[in-house]
């Protein structure tokens, strides 16, 4: 029987993390990133720099004969002024590809939000230990995917066997990028997230850059999606445009069409798929900005509300549908030159009679149950028989 003392510690490095386009060495291990440092350093936006460091979609992937893994880590925890406390994040255990286990690391950094302020406070705090035992015997591919919610610093990675990078699996490799419900916000957990499920039901290797409260045809964003190898790529474009209030038809048309142009400078033939928003009853005809409604903050509830004049989309405000058209517009411009793009409405994902069964909790965010039929519901889109990224798609 194995003690502690024989264990072996393995420094978390760059070949044993998948989903990450950097890792930032810190104090205490390493950070995995998911914008590169140099799109991190042309935006000071806070809210950018939370999400682009929770790593959905990040995990660590090895081989190894260990029947015991504990991961020491450093998160970082959110409190908001006013709510009970959030749960911790969770963090998905994978053995040879099938579930295995499912942890959270107690502990951490705190970042206290006053959401009615807009303020916020960081406090440290130490690291934490996940522990998965009672692995099976022989040698195998672990995966644990970190939490997607919440920022993960790596400190220690201890087994009671050596650790080696798991080998390539030779799947194609899918970029999809979006806003906090690509993310995964309110997601059970980082499998769970629609993107992750999707991955899954497609056979593909999943990179989520999925940014809460980020889909901003960033131009920084669209040069990162622009230099990351991969075999298939998607957008979901509108959203986030319409939270933030942060444009006018006139600027969204040329700000879709660079984005485009930056992702097809480095992928000229990739199969891309755009999609648009899925429903969302408070913004599908009324402009944002969107804004807390804050009555129900002490009993866990938090709802949005859209603050727009219907009567501005005529002056070029940005609604859902007005996005829609657009979105359904320019990719069919695009596709007399371009054989490989193709737009879907988000909509086929969650549309009206979804809204009716499984209700958006804050009027904004699916919830899980939500998440797992919008990643069904895409993988049968896009990786099922005839669909865009099928492998039995035409080449190009």
């Amino acid at each position: 029987m194995h003690t502690k003392d024989d264990w072996i510690t393995t420094p978390v490095t760059a070949d044993l993390l998948r989903g990450a386009l950097d890792v930032e060495r810190t104090e205490h291990g390493v950070l995995p990133h998911r914008l590169p440092a140099r799109a991190r350093a042309q935006c000071s936006d806070g809210q950018l720099a939370m999400a682009e460091a929770q790593p959905s979609g990040v995990r660590l992937v090895f081989r190894t004969r260990a029947t015991v893994v504990e991961l020491d880590a450093l998160p970082t925890k959110r409190v908001y002024v006013g709510a009970p406390p959030r749960p911790d994040g969770v963090y998905d255990l994978l053995v040879d590809g099938r579930p295995a286990g499912r942890g959270s690391v107690p502990g951490g950094n705190t970042l206290t939000i006053d959401m009615t302020t807009g303020s916020f406070e960081t406090r440290p705090g130490p690291p934490g230990t996940l522990r998965f035992d009672g692995l099976p015997v022989g040698t195998k591919d672990v995966e644990i995917w970190l939490p997607h919610n919440e920022t993960t610093e790596l400190v220690a990675l201890r087994t009671d066997a050596p650790v080696e990078p798991a080998p390539d699996p030779g799947r194609r490799v899918w970029l999809h990028h979006g806003s906090s419900i690509s993310h995964g916000s309110d997601a059970e957990s980082p499998t769970t997230t629609w993107p992750a499920l999707a991955a899954s039901l497609g056979g593909v290797e999943l990179i989520n850059l999925g940014l809460g409260g980020s889909a901003l045809l960033d131009p920084f964003t669209a040069r990162a999606l622009r230099d990351t190898p991969a075999d298939l790529i998607s957008l979901k474009i509108g959203i986030n445009l319409v939270n933030a209030d942060l444009m006018r038809m006139r600027a969204f048309t040329p700000a879709v069409h660079g984005f485009l142009d930056t992702i097809r400078e480095g992928h000229p033939a990739t199969p891309l798929l755009v999609v648009s928003p899925i429903l969302c009853p408070i913004h599908e005809d009324t402009p944002g900005p969107s804004a807390p409604d804050f009555s129900g903050l002490g009993e866990g509830r938090l709802r949005f509300r859209a603050m727009g004049d219907p009567a501005e989309r005529a002056s070029g405000k940005l609604t859902l549908n007005a996005i829609r058209e657009e979105l359904a517009r320019i990719v069919a411009q695009r596709a007399a030159d371009d054989p490989n793009i193709h737009y879907a409405d988000g909509r086929d994902l969650y549309g009206a009679a979804d809204f009716a069964e499984l209700p958006l909790p804050d009027q904004l965010h699916p919830d899980a149950a939500a998440h797992r039929r919008i990643g069904e519901r895409f993988a049968e889109l896009a990786f099922g028989a005839g669909g865009v990224f099928a492998d039995s798609a035409p080449p190009a």
